[in-house]
């Protein structure tokens, strides 16, 4: 019997902070970068790639702007796909600053241009291969697909739709036009190549009902290090997910402690199913090569074969084998369908661009017109950037009132900064600011220019319009003292999003309090799925760390005990198993109090970062015209009329 029990059961702690930031550091299980090979759909269910577009607010309240001036349309080139003729010259207003449409095009062209032109290229090679073959594509047959792929997904078109708009950005008629069409297109050019065989479905049932491998790895960047690590884990094999969580590069999985998805067949790397698939449960794999990366596999357990009739899924698997066909064939005939058409990428290159500045790309002869271009990117981001160009002139407007100013001094110093923190310094101590560079970019599918645009010069700003350091407490100092170096709680943790079912599960282990048990009803009822992986398992609870009913109730448990019910959020309740408390790092305040403050310090300055930007958003103006919004500031309260009007005489 847990010693909680005794002082009432089934009760709950009240708590209205959100309970995601519950568990610090738990995230989605993910499979490491290196062996990251599952299927990338390219068709209806693509993804869409948003790199950031500066600050962005919630959207306004919506009613109707004033009318901006119309401007003519412009005439396309025959035969090339074009974007929508610009409707007004003025896209948005900010407190009487107008941001026209050649503005917004320019800088959607700088955010979106490249990716944009590809898939308009790619189209253009595509409709006409169809004119060739007199092959067409009818409203029906789109509007059939649209239906079906709704229907893949358990829900009506209008339900389809607008997850995808609200989502994934992409309204009805671009999913239909920019996505659908294609896919069509591209799958009646295929022609034969979409037969699937046999074996191939065989090979997808295995993929998806056969047997796979419960694993955890560990992905580092040198293999004498890898053999290490591996050496370590073959010594000790219930310390591998300690040396994944100490020793990994990748964060997916790293944080925790190394556990991945299933490994499953014909998926991803073969040797890596090879390896994982020779496994038992218990053993380490050698060190695998994959790439310029080494990684160790551990082995769970084996997963058995779901229990289903390769007839009775035949038809799923029929779909799922032809998707994937595509994808392979879609490659096949762009290859085949470039080397046929001449393209003249301009965009791409600054030398083509200076002798043709108004063109985006030639296709046999024929120009993509630069404003055309524009124009689509407006279509597909133009809400999205409008956004960013707002929030980028609210700032601007300040900065001017202010007279501050944003130097290229001050933004590189920003960037040193960022590279400083995140970044081991170079062996002359200098920040790795190049390597730094290289990683936002990569990881966020920007240029440097956008980065430096939405992201760098935004922080200046605020920076410098809130103002020097803020103050720091000793009460603070002494707090983020405890939270970073004091015990921390480890625990199993189960997250529910319904009391009734809370209070079952809360009653099932009163009957049974053990560590064992509670990992068993982690992994069945969780609604968490990273807790539902890991039975339960969770980062330390530390103090001060935002949910002080948790902490409180957490660190009042001794190890064995079950805590009570423990409400988090609206409709988000946690029980808690106690494994005991982590040792205190030994370091005085005094050794880290430099550290401690200068954390505490940017921490309170990037919340007088984000107050600023959104009182500066609140008392603005802002007419957006692309989204149909509208805002003003909140009138003034006006004086009573006691004190306004002069005082009647008496009678």
């Amino acid at each position: 019997m847990s010693g909680r029990d005794s002082d009432g059961r089934n009760r709950i702690v009240g708590g209205r902070q959100g309970w995601k930031s519950l568990l610090v550091g738990l995230t989605v299980i993910g499979v490491a970068v290196g062996i990251r090979t599952a299927w990338k759909t390219v068709t209806a269910e693509a993804e869409v790639s948003v790199p950031a577009a500066g600050l962005r607010a919630a959207p306004a309240a919506r009613s109707a702007p004033p009318a901006a001036p119309p401007v003519q349309k412009r005439e396309a080139v025959t035969g090339v796909p074009a974007g929508p003729a610009p409707q007004n010259r003025i896209v948005a207003v900010v407190n009487n600053e107008p941001i026209t449409r050649e503005e917004l095009g320019k800088e959607c062209l700088k955010r979106y241009g490249g990716e944009v032109l590809e898939s308009v290229v790619n189209k253009y090679l595509i409709m006409q291969e169809c004119q060739l073959r007199g092959l067409t594509v009818s409203e029906e047959e789109v509007n059939a697909e649209v239906e079906r792929m709704a229907t893949r997904f358990g829900m009506p078109v209008a339900t389809w739709l607008k997850l995808l708009k609200e989502e994934r950005g992409i309204k009805p008629e671009q999913y239909k036009k920019d996505i659908i069409w294609p896919t069509l297109a591209l799958r009646k050019l295929a022609g034969e190549r979409m037969v699937v065989t046999e074996a191939e479905l065989r090979k997808e049932f295995e993929s998806r009902y056969g047997p796979a491998i419960k694993a955890r790895l560990i992905v580092v960047g040198d293999r004498e290090k890898a053999e290490k690590i591996r050496g370590q884990a073959v010594q000790d094999p219930e310390r591998f997910g300690e040396l994944a969580k100490d020793f990994s590069e990748d964060a997916a999985s790293a944080g925790l402690k190394g556990l991945i998805q299933p490994i499953r067949m014909h998926v991803g790397d073969p040797a890596i199913e090879a390896e994982a698939f020779r496994l038992q449960a218990g053993e380490i794999s050698q060190v695998l090569a994959v790439g310029d990366q080494f990684v160790i596999l551990k082995c769970e357990e084996r997963l058995p074969a779901v229990k289903v009739r390769f007839e009775d899924v035949r038809g799923e698997l029929e779909e799922l084998a032809r998707d994937a066909r595509l994808r392979e064939v879609a490659q096949e005939i762009f290859r085949e369908l470039q080397q046929k058409a001449r393209v003249e990428n301009v965009w791409n290159d600054p030398a083509k661009r200076a002798r043709m500045p108004d063109t985006a790309a030639l296709i046999n002869g024929r120009a993509i017109r630069l404003g055309d271009l524009a124009e689509m990117c407006i279509d597909r981001h133009g809400e999205e950037v409008l956004e960013g160009t707002v929030s980028r002139k609210l700032l601007e407007q300040a900065c001017r009132k202010g007279k501050i100013t944003v130097t290229a001094a001050d933004m590189q110093a920003e960037i040193e900064r960022a590279a400083r923190q995140n970044l081991p310094l170079m062996p002359d101590g200098r920040p790795n600011v190049e390597k730094w560079i290289e990683l936002i970019t990569q990881q966020q599918g920007i240029t440097e220019e956008v980065y430096r645009l939405d992201a760098v010069w935004p922080t200046v700003a605020l920076k410098k319009l809130v103002g020097g350091a803020a103050a720091v407490s000793e009460e603070e100092l002494q707090k983020a003292f405890e939270a970073n170096y004091g015990p921390r709680v480890r625990c199993r943790a189960i997250l529910l999003n319904n009391l009734r079912r809370a209070q079952q599960v809360w009653e099932k282990l009163r009957a049974n309090p053990n560590e064992e048990y509670f990992g068993d009803l982690a992994e069945q009822y969780s609604m968490d799925a990273a807790t539902r992986a890991l039975r339960g398992e969770i980062a330390p609870i530390q103090k001060h760390g935002g949910q002080p009913m948790l902490e409180q109730e957490a660190f009042s448990l001794k190890p064995g005990e079950i805590s009570g019910i423990v409400q988090v959020g609206p409709e988000a309740y946690v029980i808690l198993y106690c494994l005991g408390q982590t040792k205190p790092i030994d370091v005085t305040l005094e050794e880290v109090r430099g550290e401690l403050t200068a954390d505490l310090q940017e921490k309170k300055q990037r919340l007088a970062m984000a107050d600023y930007y959104e009182k500066l958003r609140a008392g603005a103006t802002i007419d957006n015209y692309l989204a149909g919004t509208t805002q003003s500031p909140p009138p003034s309260r006006p004086q009573t009329a006691r004190a306004a009007a002069p005082a009647a005489s008496a009678r």
